[in-house]
């Protein structure tokens, strides 16, 4: 009897532990954009405190990224998404990759931040078509 009182009788899901509903893909584009701009500011600045500090903060904005795409990723696309868009899985997998230790996390390389820049793009563009249908 006590199992059955305890048992969810509504079934949600949302990015966080309060099911608003709201995802973006933006998210991941404004700190991917932070990292590209940090980057930029550690190549024309030499100070050794400035340096340190920046690539924390790099490492930190990767991070983001990585978790607002697996939200979407885990949270967001279902699978009639998956199955309209095959490449999905790919690309998210390809982003957070690029967000990871061998791309903007580990590097300094602003070319791996326009990469990361433009598959959050391609996983905005099927995000969007999914939010018309």
């Amino acid at each position: 009897m006590l199992r059955h009182l305890l048992a969810p009788t509504v079934e949600v899901s949302a990015h966080c532990d309060l099911p608003c509903g709201v995802y973006d893909p933006a998210q991941a584009r404004i700190e991917a954009e932070s990292i590209k701009a940090v980057i930029a500011k550690v190549a024309d600045n030499d100070d050794p405190d400035f340096r340190t500090r920046a690539i924390l903060i790099k490492e930190q904005r990767s991070e983001l990224v990585k978790h607002h795409l697996w939200v979407l990723w885990t949270d967001y696309f279902k699978p009639p998404h998956f199955e309209k868009y095959p490449q999905l899985h790919t690309l998210v997998n390809e982003a957070t990759k690029l967000a990871g230790a061998s791309g903007t996390k580990g590097e300094l390389d602003a070319a791996k931040a326009d990469e990361l820049l433009a598959k959050i793009d391609e996983i905005a563009e099927i995000f969007w078509e999914t939010k018309k249908a």
